[in-house]
């Protein structure tokens, strides 16, 4: 959040560094109904002599009603329960932990998958909108010194499947009242949670279809509702550019110049802020969505004016109104050096993007108390479970 080859263009020969994205699967997930479109899913059923139009019936119990348990679908036979099971409702995703923050509108779960692994979703309410934040993989290789997530490493990718139920459980959640304020519907989607999503390109493209076909197909959510972060993997970008769905990129950049976004950002050794941000402004004129550019505030290190100053003159180089610019208050993770931007560097940077044009907004920080940064609370399980050499 599959496959285990790198996107295209990132094995050619060059004399810079070159990053493995193999993730290292302990297996392969069980095939499950959300891995498959339609058609796929009735040609299944059929080669394991069950009807195809159960497909159709399936399909609409977990895209529409959230429901995965055939146990639970009174239109299915009994008799033909555990085969459907085993065919196409494996269960893959179990709640390890919930926390709470926020009066109840914050909810993270840390989930554990069919081999073990764990990931981390977050479901937000706002005002107008319920938002949820997505795992891609399990760990992450991009090796970001700052993110918790980025210092576990890389134990696999997500199957499209292990993606998805992270958005069906989450629907229904949302549907049975279970964030404050009552029920809820689920409308936005984000792939900000573990992982580096383009990095596992054919399992985040196949649940795209997934959220954004019509019900029996898939959950029939907006696609513009829908952003994909990267930290830079340029050719995967270009590739999600000609798929013509028009979600939203958003580019974790952190640093305007390569001196600095070489040591914390280790991808930047493959592909420099240049390219990335042309490849971001190729993405902007392909789908007409404006690219967010994701920019964590850590004090003394990346929040000085001039690198405000420098940010503002990289974009508008490429054109005008194209990104919008979310400065990231960075929430440490217990014991880092990494520490969060003072308010007065904040607002100073934030001032000097305004001045310059770009459209900035400070991002909302949810979950400080619950161990609110991606990676932390899989990492603070493991280590109350003896599961880690710390």
């Amino acid at each position: 959040m599959p496959t285990d080859q790198p996107p295209e263009g990132a094995a050619s020969a060059d004399a810079r560094p070159v990053l493995s994205f193999s993730a290292k699967r302990r297996g392969k997930a069980p095939s499950h109904l959300a891995d498959l479109d339609l058609t796929e899913r009735k040609r299944v059923l059929t080669e394991a002599g069950l009807p195809a139009f159960r497909a159709d019936q399936l399909s609409r119990h977990y895209f529409r009603h959230f429901e995965a348990d055939p146990a639970q679908m009174t239109d299915v036979p009994t008799s033909m329960v555990e085969d459907v099971r085993d065919t196409l409702m494996p269960s893959l995703v179990t709640a390890v932990r919930t926390l709470t923050a926020d009066d109840g509108m914050t909810i993270k779960h840390l989930w554990q998958l069919y081999d073990g692994a764990r990931v981390e979703s977050v479901l937000m309410r706002y005002p107008n909108r319920t938002t949820l934040c997505i795992s891609s993989q399990a760990g992450c290789g991009m090796a970001c010194p700052f993110c918790a997530t980025g210092q576990m490493g890389l134990t696999r990718n997500l199957s499209t499947a292990e993606i998805i139920e992270q958005v069906r459980l989450a629907a229904k959640a949302c549907r049975d009242g279970e964030l404050a304020g009552g029920p809820t519907r689920l409308t936005n989607i984000v792939f900000m949670g573990m992982g580096e999503p383009l990095a596992n390109y054919r399992a985040i493209t196949h649940s795209l279809r997934r959220m954004i076909d019509e019900p029996p197909a898939g959950f029939g959510l907006s696609a513009r509702n829908i952003t994909v972060s990267t930290v830079g993997l340029v050719p995967a970008i270009d590739k999600l550019a000609a798929l013509g769905l028009p979600v939203t990129l958003a580019v974790s950049l952190h640093a305007p110049d390569d001196e600095l976004r070489d040591e914390l950002i280790p991808i930047n050794s493959r592909w420099k802020v240049g390219e990335l941000l042309d490849a971001a402004r190729r993405y902007f004129v392909a789908s007409g969505r404006r690219v967010s550019i994701e920019y964590a505030l850590i004090k003394d290190m990346n929040d000085h004016p001039w690198r405000a100053q420098l940010l503002a003159d990289e974009l508008n180089a490429r054109g005008k109104g194209w990104v919008h610019v979310n400065p990231i208050p960075l929430n440490p993770t217990p014991g880092s050096i990494w520490t969060a931007s003072t308010a007065r560097a904040q607002r100073e940077f934030v001032d000097t993007l305004r001045r310059n044009g770009i459209n900035t907004t400070i991002r909302d920080t949810r979950g400080s108390d619950i161990d609110g940064a991606c990676g932390q609370l899989a990492t603070t399980a493991a280590k109350e479970e003896g599961t880690t050499d710390e």
